[in-house]
C-alpha cells in the first residue's frame, strides 16, 4: 500500500548507520544517497532493492514521533534485529513477542531510533 516513506532526522549519517546496522537481519541496505542544497538524503531498501524508506535533514524546528514497521521474513529475523539492537546499545521499547491483540501470529520488536522514533520489525506469520 505504501510506495515510500520519508522522515526527517537530526543527523542523516547517524540515522543511516543505525538503520543499516540494526535492520540488516531483514535485508535493509542503502540503495541511494544524494546531496542537495538542504542536506543529504539517503534511500534505504529491503531485499528488493527499491528505496522505500528515506532519511532526510530537518526542515523545521518541530519534531514528532513517527512509527515505522519493517516487514521481516520470519521470527528468527525479528530476534536477530533485537540482538543487533541490544548489541548496538539501542533502547528496546518492547522485546520480541507475539502481539495477539493485533492478530494471531503478529510477532514484533519495537525500538527507539536516534531521533526518538518508534521503529518496529514485524512478521505476520504463525
Amino acid at each position: 500500500m505504501i510506495d515510500h516513506l520519508g522522515i526527517q532526522v537530526a543527523d542523516v549519517d547517524v540515522s543511516a548507520r543505525f538503520y543499516l546496522e540494526v535492520f540488516a537481519p531483514i535485508g535493509m541496505r542503502e540503495a541511494m544517497r544524494f546531496p542537495t542544497a538542504g542536506g543529504t538524503f539517503v534511500g534505504l531498501a529491503g531485499p528488493d532493492g527499491q528505496p522505500t524508506f528515506w532519511l532526510g535533514p530537518p526542515n523545521g524546528a518541530e519534531a514528532r514521533e513517527v512509527h515505522v514497521a519493517f516487514r521481516a521474513p520470519d521470527r528468527a529475523a525479528i530476534d536477530a534485529v533485537h540482538e543487533a539492537a541490544v548489541k548496538a546499545g539501542v533502547e528496546v521499547l518492547h522485546a520480541p513477542r507475539e502481539w495477539p491483540e493485533y492478530h494471531p501470529g503478529y510477532y514484533g520488536v519495537f525500538l527507539r531510533d536516534p531521533d526518538g522514533h518508534n521503529v518496529e520489525a514485524v512478521h505476520h506469520g504463525h
